[in-house]
C-alpha cells in the first residue's frame, strides 16, 4: 500500500505523520527554531522528513502545510506572517523534493486541517463541511461535495475574514470588523482582562462574570460567521478545532446557541457543530492526504494560500 508523508510547518513545532492508506503509522514533533531563519527551518523540515522515512521506509509523496501564502506553480513561499525572516521566494517544495527524493505538494495549513477532519476526522462521511481552527489567529476551509473548495483564484474559504461588525476593530488583512479581529485568543483575553485564553476559561469555569461575558461575546461573533456560512452552504457538519477550541463545551455550547439564533432559515437539526477529533496532527495528516489523493494541481492552484 502506498505511504505518504505529511509535514506541518508551525511557528513553534514541525509536525510529521506517515499515512498508510488513511491510517497514521508514524507521528513526530520537531522544534521549528524559527529564529534560525528560513534556510535553517527548511533544512529542519527535510531532516524531519528523512527521520520519518528512516523509521517507516520510502514514501510515494510528501505534502507540506504552511501557515501563509505561496505560489503553487513554483512551490515558493510568498508570505509567512508568523515566522521571522525573509521567506518570500524560498523554494520550499523544490528543497523537499531534492532532500527526500519524492514528489511534493504544498497546501495552506488551515485547508490541510479542513481536509483531514472532513476526510477521516469529525466530519468523515459528510458531503459539505465547514471547518474553523481557533487560536492565535483563525483559519478555516470549506468542503463541497467531498472536495476542498478554493474558488477560481484559490482564495475561497477565508471564513475568518468575513465582516462581522462593520467599521469594527482593524484586522491584519486590512479590513475592519473581521471575525479574526474580534474573536482570536488574544481578543478574548483582552475582553476578559486575563493574560491568555486559558486563564479566561479557567476563570469562567469558576463563575467569573467578566470571563463568562467575554466568552459569550466571542461565541456570538463566531455564531454570526458560522450562521452566514450555514445559510449559504447548508453543510451537514461544522468542525471547530485549535487551541482555543480545547476549552470544549465552555466555548462550543454558546457557539451552538449563537449559531441557532442567527441561522433562522436552516433548522438546527440539519447540521451539527462538533469538535475536531484529530488533535494537533490534523494539519500534517491533511498535508499527507492532499498529496495522496492526487488533488494537488499546481497549474490550477497558483494562488492558494
Amino acid at each position: 500500500m502506498p505511504r505518504w508523508l505529511g509535514l506541518d510547518l508551525g511557528g513553534t513545532n514541525i509536525k510529521s505523520v506517515v499515512l498508510d492508506g488513511d491510517v497514521v503509522v508514524d507521528r513526530a514533533t520537531t522544534a521549528t527554531e524559527a529564529a534560525s531563519g528560513p534556510a535553517a527551518v527548511i533544512d529542519r523540515l527535510v531532516d524531519a522528513g528523512r527521520a520519518a522515512i528512516e523509521r517507516c521506509g520510502p514514501v510515494d509523496g510528501v505534502g507540506i502545510g504552511v501557515p501563509g501564502l505561496f505560489d503553487a506553480h513554483t512551490g515558493e513561499i510568498e508570505f509567512l506572517p508568523n515566522l521571522p525572516g525573509l521567506w518570500r521566494g524560498q523554494p520550499i517544495v523544490a528543497s523537499l523534493v531534492a532532500g527526500l527524493g519524492a514528489p511534493a505538494a504544498i497546501i495552506n495549513d488551515a485547508r490541510a486541517f479542513t481536509l483531514a477532519e472532513a476526510r477521516i476526522g469529525a466530519a468523515a462521511g459528510a458531503s459539505t463541511v465547514i471547518c474553523l481552527v481557533l487560536g492565535t489567529g483563525i483559519g478555516g476551509g470549506v468542503v463541497i461535495d467531498g472536495r476542498l473548495h478554493f474558488g477560481r483564484h484559490g482564495r475561497a474559504g477565508e471564513i475568518a475574514h468575513q465582516t462581522i461588525v462593520p467599521d469594527g476593530p482593524p484586522c491584519t488583512c486590512g479590513n475592519r470588523g473581521c471575525l479574526e479581529a474580534l474573536a482570536t485568543s488574544g481578543a478574548l483575553a483582552r475582553l476578559a482582562g486575563r493574560p491568555d485564553a486559558a486563564a479566561v476559561f479557567a476563570a469562567a469555569s469558576e463563575g467569573d462574570e467578566q470571563a463568562i461575558n467575554a466568552i459569550e461575546a466571542a461565541a456570538n461573533h463566531f455564531g454570526v460567521a458560522i450562521a452566514n456560512m450555514i445559510t449559504v452552504l447548508v453543510p451537514e457538519r461544522v468542525v471547530i478545532g485549535g487551541g482555543v477550541a480545547a476549552a470544549g463545551e465552555l466555548l462550543l455550547a454558546p457557539i451552538r446557541a449563537a449559531v441557532a439564533r442567527h441561522s433562522v432559515l436552516v433548522p438546527p437539526d440539519w447540521y451539527e457543530v462538533v469538535p475536531a477529533i484529530l488533535g494537533p496532527d490534523a494539519g500534517a495528516i491533511g498535508a499527507a492526504l492532499w498529496v495522496s489523493n492526487g488533488e494537488a494541481d499546481p497549474a490550477g492552484e497558483a494562488e492558494r494560500g
